[in-house]
């Protein structure tokens, strides 16, 4: 141990489809705490504008952390989830030695792509002992396999902006580590994000079910501006400032459009809960709401009502210390800034 503490700080990036989002923590006294964020948005940007030009993406982040003055050179990213396959393995009676065989056996039959074109990561998630020579009985597996081609494109974007990479994960572990910390109960977390939403069920920490649908914040400004016939730009205020306003009006038209234009989500969402208490026998307790549509007014309310569950906005702040003035904007980006938090946690919890 140094008789001098060392701050460790790092910087969690965020790099989504529409914008980019940056936090900087660091670890003073055992404490987290928030050194600056910062976020560059562009709701007619897309995907391809940040991923696949490094160059670009990497003048963003840059851009991003000397206006905020960010400090560290340190970066944790993620990969997108909709962008990563995830599954849970069932081995029974696998040697040690045969285990990484077995896991790339199983693989082929749920990842659609060759797997020399994937980096597969496993990780076991049952609490038996793996010291023998054989595992007895049935033993249940994380695994994640990420396009190689994707990684690389992280990789040649954080070259281009100098800072090193330290680790490269996918947004469900980094929402995991903000959103719920050591709570080990069955949740769901919900990300609203702009051209996706994804959906997963979290079991004692873990991410059981995964799923992702085409359907974002962004189907619902698009539906908001041909319904109303005003520009992007206006239509993406207006669904901020009037939500789901009214949860038994049918005669505003543009609740009424948004309501629809989520139907799929709510759907997908249903799904998913019906197909994990199937499976596995157990019921989701809550939902927790993330990504920047979470911010609509009345949404959590609504999902509530036609769901029959507890459904609350996360918040990524919850673990971190920060000065009091600054809850009021703090609250309001949370939503936003949740997978950049859970990022810049990951190398100093």
């Amino acid at each position: 141990m140094s008789l001098f503490a060392t701050n460790i700080n790092y910087i969690g990036v965020d790099i989504g489809t529409t914008s980019i989002k940056a936090v900087q923590l660091i670890k003073e006294a055992g404490k987290i705490k928030l050194v600056s964020y910062g976020f560059s948005e562009n709701v007619k940007s897309g995907l391809n504008d940040w991923q696949n030009d490094a160059v670009y993406a990497a003048k963003v982040i840059n851009d991003i952390r000397n206006n905020s003055g960010m400090n560290c050179n340190n970066a944790v990213s993620a990969l997108p989830t909709f962008s990563v396959f995830s599954s849970v393995l069932n081995l029974s009676n696998v040697t040690k030695k045969d285990m990484s065989s077995a896991i790339h056996w199983e693989a082929k039959k749920v990842i659609p792509l060759p797997l020399e074109e994937m980096i597969l990561d496993w990780k076991k998630i049952d609490n038996a002992s793996t010291d023998k020579k054989t595992i007895d009985g049935n033993m249940r597996v994380l695994l994640t396999g990420a396009p190689r081609t994707l990684v690389r494109k992280y990789i040649d974007i954080f070259k281009e902006t100098r800072m090193t990479l330290m680790s490269l994960e996918t947004e469900t572990f980094s929402l995991i580590r903000s959103l719920l910390g050591n709570d080990k109960s069955t949740v769901m977390i919900v990300e609203l994000g702009a051209s996706t939403t994804d959906v997963s069920i979290i079991d004692n920490g873990i991410p059981m079910l995964n799923r992702s649908i085409d359907v974002g914040g962004l189907s619902i400004t698009n539906a908001i501006s041909k319904l109303l016939d005003i520009g992007i730009d206006r239509a993406e205020q207006f669904k901020y400032d009037l939500g789901i306003s009214s949860l038994d009006s049918t005669d505003d038209q543009a609740p009424k459009i948004i309501i629809d234009t989520i139907a799929p989500i709510v759907n997908e969402i249903k799904y998913a809960i019906n197909l994990f208490q199937t499976k596995n026998n157990k019921n989701t307790e809550k939902i927790i709401l993330t990504g920047g549509s979470a911010l609509m007014p009345n949404m959590p309310n609504y999902l509530a009502k036609i769901l029959d569950m507890k459904v609350i906005v996360g918040d990524p702040w919850a673990r971190i210390s920060y000065p009091v003035d600054l809850k009021p904007l703090l609250n309001e980006i949370g939503p936003r800034m949740a997978v950049a938090v859970g990022l810049a946690m990951r190398e100093i919890e």
